[in-house]
């Protein structure tokens, strides 16, 4: 029986233990510390400071700038038999191995907050495990979403733009949306509702097709018509793209600065 320690379980901590309560991980075999949190899921023990016991998993899930004070006290009860996660966006493994030498391994993980619905990608990137460390890491992650086991640790500044950042980046495509058609007349409410509708069925289309989205968009537009009309003010002079790839860059920028930070 696996049993997972949550250090720190505020948004993305919170959706990954909603996922892996949703598939089917016991409550009891998850402790929570975190001095803030109201309370737990059922059957879920929470408290406030780290108890003197060893976990199989350990989920690091505090605010980056919080690591130092709570390494040292995570690092002693970290054992060989010990896997850390952590979720600390821009704190590489070089940072975690100098903090917590006595761990078994060391995973960086990258999700999104589709984990609660078990719809995230995840970037995995470690350090000291062999094939079957992987595959229990990837076991452990298959309820919240798509591991993905990433080439490089320095492809986390980019995964975690586009895949941890992606999600606020795709709210306000909806938001703009909602509020284009709004500005054009149509009621805000049913703007909004209309907005997300389309969204989550042009992704579910996506993922179940075989083909992929440039394919489907050219599917929905007929030449001449009014899809096709959408889609040059999206293409003139490559908009969106160079929109999207600008928005990526800031977001990968800045995680790089975190990282130099963190190494300080």
């Amino acid at each position: 029986m696996n049993t997972i320690l949550i250090l720190g379980c505020g948004n993305m901590g919170g959706a990954m233990l909603a996922g892996w309560l949703a598939g089917g991980v016991a409550p009891s075999c998850v402790t929570v510390v975190d001095p803030a949190l109201a309370e737990a899921p059922a059957g879920v023990r929470l408290l406030r400071a780290l108890p003197d016991e060893a976990f199989d998993t350990v989920l690091l899930g505090v605010k980056p700038q919080l690591l130092d004070d709570v390494a040292p006290r995570l690092a002693a009860v970290l054992g060989s038999g010990t896997t850390l996660l952590s979720i600390l966006a821009g704190v590489e493994l070089d940072s975690l191995a100098a903090r917590f030498p006595g761990a078994g391994a060391l995973v960086r993980v990258m999700p999104n907050l589709a984990a609660a619905i078990g719809k995230s990608p995840i970037a995995l990137f470690g350090r000291g495990l062999d094939q079957a460390g992987r595959d229990a890491v990837s076991a452990l992650m298959q309820p919240l979403g798509q591991p993905e086991w990433l080439a490089a640790e320095n492809d986390f500044d980019l995964v975690t733009a586009l895949a941890g950042s992606g999600p606020g980046f795709v709210y306000r495509f909806i938001e703009a949306l909602a509020e284009g058609a709004s500005a054009l007349g149509l009621d805000a409410a049913q703007a909004q509702r209309m907005a997300l509708a389309t969204v989550e069925g042009a992704a579910l289309l996506a993922v179940a097709s075989a083909d992929g989205p440039g394919e489907l968009a050219r599917r929905v537009a007929s030449p001449g018509g009014s899809t096709q009309k959408g889609l040059d003010v999206l293409d003139a002079d490559r908009a969106l793209l160079r929109l999207i790839e600008a928005t990526l860059r800031a977001a990968r920028d800045r995680n790089v600065e975190m990282a130099a930070a963190a190494r300080r």
